[in-house]
């Protein structure tokens, strides 16, 4: 029996909850994310196309993981991120702000939006907070009072989840625990409570067996691989960049005592690391 693919990489996450036949399981996932922050509960989703227009040819072109719209005519973006590139909450900004303003046409009334909300699924710890999950709206710094409803955002993050024992969780936790659990028997307890999670370990393992699926799955987890790398890369050259700034900036002051005290610049380039060049910059600021 071939491998569970891991529903967190963002292609096998749109399969489960953003195709037509599983519905239900969008529907299950939402509500899970809406009766743990005490919102109303829907009753039924209509998938829409993921691109978001640009209104110039210049205008980023944004791809949503899974968008939809709610019987009451709300609008849903949930995006599943992986790696922490640290602009989250402008990219989620961005995406609401495209997704609130992409469903008034031109010259239409304002009175005719609905609300949108944005839930982010992240596998890394982002807020300054030991909560799994929190959600946002605008309200008046001092009084708390709601400005509108029409914005709201989610984060969940997932590895702030602690809790284990499944027969007293929330569903928003099970959800957590279907995209976190990494065996087989782990996913079949979460399917005895619900039929959502029973059609959507199927939906997981029929994409586990897929050698085309596979081989995609395969190439994204290459390419996370090597963009983390490159990251980590790019931050020991920033420390060591960092080391040597910091040496120079100690050999600066040490030079200027010196040359204070009369030394001349040939004698100084013996005991530290600067170029004569260096040196002589450092004598024309006491100048």
């Amino acid at each position: 029996m071939s491998k569970l693919l891991s529903p967190k990489i963002d292609f096998i996450f749109k399969q489960i909850f953003g195709a037509e036949d599983n519905l239900d399981v969008l529907i299950s996932f939402l509500n899970a994310v809406f009766e743990d922050a005490g919102q109303p509960l829907i009753a039924s989703a209509t998938l829409l196309n993921p691109f978001l227009d640009k209104d110039a040819l210049s205008d980023k072109m944004s791809v949503l993981d899974v968008k939809a719209r709610t019987e009451s005519g709300m609008l849903v973006d949930i995006e599943i991120q992986l790696r922490d590139q640290h602009n989250m909450e402008k990219r989620t900004l961005f995406y609401w702000a495209k997704l609130f303003q992409g469903q008034l046409p031109e010259g239409e009334d304002y009175r005719q939006l609905h609300k949108a909300v944005t839930v982010n699924v992240l596998d890394f710890n982002y807020l300054a907070t030991d909560r799994y999950h929190n959600t946002f709206h605008v309200h008046e710094d001092t009084t708390g009072q709601l400005l509108t409803d029409l914005l709201e955002v989610h984060f969940i993050e997932l590895r702030k989840l602690q809790t284990l024992s499944l027969a007293l969780e929330p569903r928003l936790i099970r959800w957590m625990l279907f995209l976190t659990t990494q065996t087989r028997e782990g996913l079949e307890d979460l399917t005895m409570q619900d039929p959502a999670f029973r059609k959507a370990l199927t939906t997981l393992e029929f994409l586990s067996q897929d050698e085309r699926t596979r081989q995609l799955y395969e190439e994204r987890q290459k390419g996370l691989m090597t963009y983390q790398a490159n990251v980590e890369g790019a931050r020991e050259e920033g420390r060591e960049e960092g080391r040597k700034e910091g040496r120079k900036e100690g050999y600066e002051n040490t030079v200027r005592k010196m040359l204070m005290a009369g030394m001349a610049i040939e004698q100084i380039v013996k005991f530290v690391d600067l170029s004569v060049e260096d040196i002589q910059a450092i004598r024309d600021t006491l100048h």
